[in-house]
This record gives C-alpha cells, sequence and structure tokens, in this order.
C-alpha cells in the first residue's frame, strides 16, 4: 500500500533503491524517516546530508500529499519497490525507481513482456514490420504485453497494433499524468487504457517536462520486458541507448536489419555488427530466441478440452491467420452462409472461444 509517507520517500533527491534500503534498515521505516528529527536522522546515519533538512523533508509531504488527491481523484495507482505488486523484471535492474505511478489495468508480471522502440522518423518499411511482429507474436503467445514510449514514429506504431490486435500495452511517459505528450496521442493514450493497458511513469504530476526525463525512462522500457526489439533507429538516438540499457540488464536485443543506404537502418544494422542485438525479421525469430512456447490452432481445442466442428475449426484457424475479421469478411473466406455463420459466432462466443471487440471485430480468445 502506498501512503503520503512512501510517495514522499520515493521523491527524495537522488535517492537510488541501495539508499533507500540503507536508511530503512537505520530508521525503520518512511515514517520514522519524515518523523524524525533531523540531528536524530544524522546519529541514525552517522553523518550529514542534505535529505535530512526538516523543511526539506516537510516540503516533500506536502508534495505527496497533493499526489495522493490527484490519485484518488483521477483513478492513479502507484507500485513501490518494497511491495509485492511492484513489477519482478524491473526489480532486478539497480537503478529501477523507487516508485511507478500507473494508470490502467496491464499485468507488468505477465509471462511475456516485449519492449518495442525506434526512431521517430519511421519509414514504412518499419512501421510494417511492427504490425506484423504484434499481429504474429498476438497469433501464438499467450499472456503478453507489449511496451514503447508513446512517442512519434514506432513507439505509437507498436501501441496502436497492440490496440489492433487485442494486446495489452504499456507506455512509459516521460512526464507526470497528468498530461499526455506529445498532445496527438491522447486519444491513442485513453484507448489504451480502456483496452486493458496502462500508462506509467515515475514521474508525480506537475512535474515539469524536461529533455532528460525522456533518456531517465528509457531503463524503464528496457527493465520491464525480457526482451527488447529496435525497429528502425538512425546511428544516434534514443533507440540505441534503450537497447544498450537492455543489454546490460541481460535481456534479449532484436534489431531489424535495412540496406545500408537507408539513414533509419543504420542504427540498427550497427547493433547488430556489434553483437548488442540479434537480427530478428519475424516473430518467429523472437520465439526461437527466447525459447517460448507457441500456441497452435489446435491448442485452443486442448487448452478448453473442447471438441471443435468443422466450421469451429475454420474459424479458428481464419481468425489465428489474420488477426481478427468481421462478420461479412468471415462469410467471404469461409463461405459460410451468413445465416448459418452468426448464431456459430455467438455460440463460439458463449464457449470462450473468441472475442466480439468494438466495430464488430472478432478475435480469438
Amino acid at each position: 500500500m502506498v501512503d503520503v509517507y512512501r510517495l514522499a520517500f520515493a521523491s527524495l533527491r537522488g535517492i537510488t533503491r541501495r539508499l533507500a534500503q540503507e536508511i530503512l534498515s537505520r530508521t525503520g521505516s518512511e515514517q520514522n524517516f519524515f518523523e524524525a528529527s533531523e540531528q536524530e536522522l544524522m546519529h541514525r546515519m552517522s553523518c550529514r546530508n542534505s535529505l535530512f533538512g526538516s523543511a526539506y523533508r516537510q516540503e516533500l509531504l506536502e508534495k505527496a500529499r497533493r499526489e495522493l488527491d490527484f490519485m484518488e481523484s483521477n483513478g492513479v495507482d502507484a507500485r513501490y519497490f518494497a511491495d509485492d505488486g511492484y513489477p519482478v523484471r524491473l526489480a532486478e535492474c539497480d537503478d529501477a525507481p523507487l516508485i511507478l505511478y500507473g494508470l490502467g489495468k496491464a499485468d507488468l508480471n505477465s509471462s511475456h513482456i516485449v519492449s518495442i522502440v525506434g526512431t521517430r522518423h519511421s519509414t514504412p518499411y518499419g512501421l510494417s514490420f511492427v504490425d506484423n511482429l504484434v499481429k504474429e507474436l498476438s497469433a501464438k503467445i499467450p499472456e503478453l504485453v507489449v511496451v514503447s514510449g508513446l512517442a512519434y514514429g514506432i513507439d505509437v506504431a507498436a501501441h496502436k497494433a497492440s490496440l489492433t490486435y487485442g494486446v495489452p500495452t504499456a507506455a512509459v511517459l516521460a512526464h507526470g499524468l497528468n498530461t499526455i505528450y506529445p498532445a496527438v496521442h491522447r486519444q491513442v493514450a485513453a484507448d489504451m487504457v480502456r483496452g486493458g493497458g496502462i500508462l506509467l511513469t515515475d514521474y508525480m504530476s506537475q512535474t515539469p517536462m524536461h529533455k532528460g526525463n525522456f533518456l531517465a525512462r528509457n531503463r524503464i522500457v528496457a527493465g520491464l520486458a525480457d526482451c527488447l526489439v529496435v525497429a528502425e533507429s538512425a546511428e544516434k538516438g534514443g533507440a540505441l541507448v534503450t537497447a544498450n540499457i537492455a543489454a546490460e540488464y541481460n535481456r534479449d536485443v532484436f534489431a531489424l536489419p535495412g540496406r545500408t543506404s537507408d539513414k533509419y537502418s543504420r542504427g540498427c544494422n550497427k547493433l547488430i555488427a556489434r553483437n548488442v542485438a540479434q537480427l530478428v525479421e519475424s516473430a518467429d525469430d523472437i520465439i526461437k530466441a527466447m525459447r517460448w512456447t507457441p500456441v497452435e490452432a489446435e491448442g485452443v481445442q486442448r487448452s478448453l478440452g473442447l471438441e471443435l466442428s468443422a466450421d469451429e475449426a475454420k474459424v479458428v484457424e481464419c481468425l489465428r491467420d489474420a488477426g481478427e475479421g468481421s462478420l461479412n469478411g468471415l462469410c467471404v473466406k469461409l463461405a459460410i452462409p451468413i445465416n448459418r455463420l452468426m448464431p456459430l459466432l455467438v455460440d463460439m462466443e458463449f464457449k470462450g472461444l473468441i472475442i466480439t471487440y468494438p466495430g464488430g471485430k472478432y478475435r480469438l480468445a
């Protein structure tokens, strides 16, 4: 549970997990730290530090009270480093933040988490790759979550593809949850939260936006996932920084190769040449390297213990190949009359085989 003392403690200037654990081991709790006198803290910690100043600590508590009000008013929750709900993968990273504010319900400890990053100046080549990658992964890998940074280009393409194929997606922001940057992605952010995704940040609301925040958030993008995919990047850029951080965290890194003459493939080619990243062309490359077990079409039948009819098997196979389909589209592809297909789809939804999404789209459950 996150209270005002934990919120304030997590916002201490320059705080790290190691320093936090040392302070707590000597004071006993976050509340004790804030209620102790400056002299008592210096005695317990055997040193002087500006963090112990009474005025400074009171200022943090006031900010934390305002943040708690903001959280309660806007449905924001928080994951504190000492709680069970903190992402287990991120907890492995020495420089992970003490707290993560979240708006949404995505499972950050899901079985399979992939981060996808790349240039803001994406090309049709990179965008097509991202869409196909998420589509293929969604069809083959259960309990999948896609992480990115909601930036222009590859980032927002990864989130949009996740929405299209019914994959919960997490956006790591470089600012507080009182705003969305860039503003043009507000609708995508709202769709993500409604679709089972989540917006994440380690910054309190009202925190001024700073260029350095965008680089700092890259460690969270890298640390949350099992692996990281760089779709497109120039020779310098935030995506390469994130890739190197992921490699330092012992995460598998993948990069989409491209022509040497293409500006936004040079960074990926460099990652591959330096053995920082493995070459990726499709979801199968990631599945094989990660040793994940893909779900086959017949896996639906086995996992539910159901015998599928011939028509049901056709629908399952079609949706697994296409990712989704409309009533009319399935009629055409399967050559099943609409008066027979419609009750079939209703029955399959009742059995938990398929799910209906906004826009009259059907996808596998």
